[in-house]
C-alpha cells in the first residue's frame, strides 16, 4: 500500500514563491527556468522515522531507508538495483601525506552505473513509475545519462538521451548497452541541455535534469544523509566535492539542511566546492556577490564538470554560503596529479571529476586552511573506468616493455631496484 506523499510544498529558490507539489511542476512561474524549486516536508513528522536508533537496526537496502524524506509514495517503486550505501573509507595513508588525521572517502563510483548520478536517477524512475510517465529524457556529459539509462533498463522504461558529441566513448557505450536512444548533439553540454528542455515542453516527456526537475535534487541529497550516518550520525567538519552545474553540491547542502531542520544535527559541515579553472563560473560568482556570468565554453580535463551555464547556481551558492564554506579553483594539471595520488594512496580509482575534490584539498592543506584534526570527507562522484583515456593522461609513465626471456627480466629488475 502506498504511503501519503511526504512533500508539503515546492518553494522557488530565487523569489520564495510557494507552489503545491503538483506532479508536473518543474520551475517557478515568475522566475522561469532559473527558478529551481526546493522540495519541503513536514520535518517534525518525518524526523520521527529517521532517528539514529531506528536507522541502526534498519534492514532496508539503498535509498529505501530514506523514503520518509524523498518525493515518492512508496519505496517499492525505486529501481531494484542497489543505489546508495556506497563505501565509506578511512583514508589513513592519504591523510598522512596531507597531514590530516581524519580523512574519509565516500566512494559513489561504486553505485550500479559507476557514479553518484544513480541517486537522482533512481528517484526519477520511481516518480515516473508513480505518474505513469515515459519516455524520460535528460541531457548529460555522460554520467547522468548512463545512470538514467541503467535505471530505466532495470524497470523497462523508455529513455531518450541528449549528449554533447564529444562525450567520452565509455559513457556512450554504457548508454547504448542499456538500450537508450542516444542523440549526440553537435555542441557542448549546455546545447544538449537546452534541446532536452525544448523536447520536454514540445512532446511532454518526463525530464530527468536535476537543474530543472526539483525532485531529482532530493535523490542527490541522500549522499549527505549517508555521510551523516557513516560518521556515526554526526556531521563532519568539511565535505569537498567537484562542481559543474551545481546540482551535487546543492543536493549536499539540501541534505544537511534537512537534517538540521529535523533536529538531527546542530551545525552544517562546511561545503567546499572544487572547480576546474576552465569551468569555474560558480567559483567566480561566489567571489563576486553571487553574480552568475555564463561562459560559452568550459574546457577542462574533467569532462563531467565542464559546464558553462550552471543550472543549479542558486542552490549551489546557497548551500556553500549557509555552511560557511567556499569554492576552490584548481588547474587541470592538479586534477591529473590528484587522480593518480588518490588511486596510489587509497586504492580508489576515480574519474577526473571524482578526483577533483582531492586537488582542492591538497591546495587547501598546502595553504594551511584545514586543521589537522578536522574530520574531512571527500566525495568521489564517479569511477575511473568511466574515462580510461583520461586516466592515462594523468600518468607520467606507462608499462615497462621487456622481452620474454628470464635474463631480460633479471636485468630489468636490477635496473629498477637501483632507481
Amino acid at each position: 500500500m502506498n504511503n501519503p506523499f511526504p512533500v508539503t510544498e515546492l518553494r522557488c529558490s530565487l523569489c520564495g514563491k510557494s507552489f503545491a507539489p503538483e506532479p508536473f511542476r518543474y520551475t517557478c512561474d515568475t522566475c522561469g527556468n532559473d527558478g529551481i524549486l526546493e522540495v519541503l516536508y513536514d520535518y517534525e513528522r518525518q524526523a520521527a522515522q529517521l532517528q539514529p536508533a531506528l536507522l541502526k537496526d534498519c534492514k532496508l537496502p539503498g535509498l529505501s531507508r530514506w523514503a520518509p524524506i524523498l518525493p515518492i509514495h512508496s519505496a517499492s517503486n525505486l529501481p531494484p538495483l542497489r543505489v546508495g550505501q556506497t563505501p565509506f573509507y578511512a583514508a589513513q595513508r592519504l591523510g598522512q601525506k596531507l597531514g590530516l588525521s581524519q580523512l574519509y572517502l565516500k566512494d559513489d563510483g561504486q553505485n550500479p552505473t559507476g557514479s553518484l548520478k544513480d541517486r537522482a536517477s533512481a528517484v526519477c524512475v520511481a516518480s515516473a513509475l508513480e505518474m505513469k510517465m515515459e519516455p524520460i529524457t535528460a541531457a548529460s556529459t555522460g554520467n547522468a545519462a548512463s545512470s538514467l539509462a541503467g535505471m530505466c533498463a532495470s524497470v523497462g522504461l523508455k529513455n531518450i538521451i541528449f549528449v554533447p558529441e564529444k562525450a567520452p566513448k565509455a559513457k556512450i557505450a554504457q548508454l547504448l548497452m542499456f538500450g537508450a536512444t542516444v542523440l549526440a548533439v553537435r555542441g557542448v553540454y549546455d546545447d544538449a541541455f537546452e534541446l532536452s528542455l525544448k523536447a520536454t515542453q514540445e512532446f511532454g516527456w518526463y525530464n530527468r535534469n536535476t537543474g530543472f526537475n526539483p525532485y531529482l535534487l532530493e535523490g542527490k541529497k541522500t549522499a549527505a544523509l549517508e555521510i551523516w550516518a557513516d560518521c556515526g550520525y554526526q556531521a563532519p567538519d568539511y565535505v569537498l566535492v567537484s562542481v559543474g552545474d551545481g546540482c551535487i553540491i546543492g543536493g549536499l547542502g539540501k541534505g544537511f539542511l534537512d537534517l538540521q531542520r529535523m533536529g538531527l544535527i546542530e551545525r552544517l559541515p562546511r561545503l567546499i566546492g572544487v572547480q576546474a579553472s576552465g569551468s569555474s563560473v560558480l567559483a567566480k560568482a561566489f567571489a563576486n556577490g553571487d553574480k552568475v556570468v555564463p561562459q560559452a565554453e568550459a574546457p577542462t580535463y574533467a569532462d563531467s564538470i565542464s559546464v558553462g551555464y550552471p543550472r543549479a547556481a542558486s542552490l549551489a551558492l546557497r548551500g556553500v554560503h549557509q555552511s560557511q564554506g567556499r569554492f576552490v579553483v584548481v588547474e587541470d594539471s592538479e586534477i591529473q596529479k590528484a587522480q593518480a595520488l588518490l588511486a596510489s594512496s587509497s586504492g580508489v580509482f576515480a574519474e577526473p571529476a571524482g578526483a577533483t575534490p582531492l586537488a582542492g584539498l591538497v591546495k587547501m592543506c598546502q595553504a594551511g586552511e584545514i586543521p589537522p584534526q578536522a574530520r574531512v570527507v571527500l566525495l568521489v562522484t564517479g569511477n575511473g573506468l568511466k574515462d580510461v583515456e583520461g586516466a592515462m593522461k594523468a600518468l607520467d609513465h606507462g608499462p615497462i616493455s621487456i622481452d620474454k626471456d628470464p635474463q631480460t627480466l633479471r636485468s630489468t629488475l636490477e635496473s629498477l631496484l637501483k632507481l
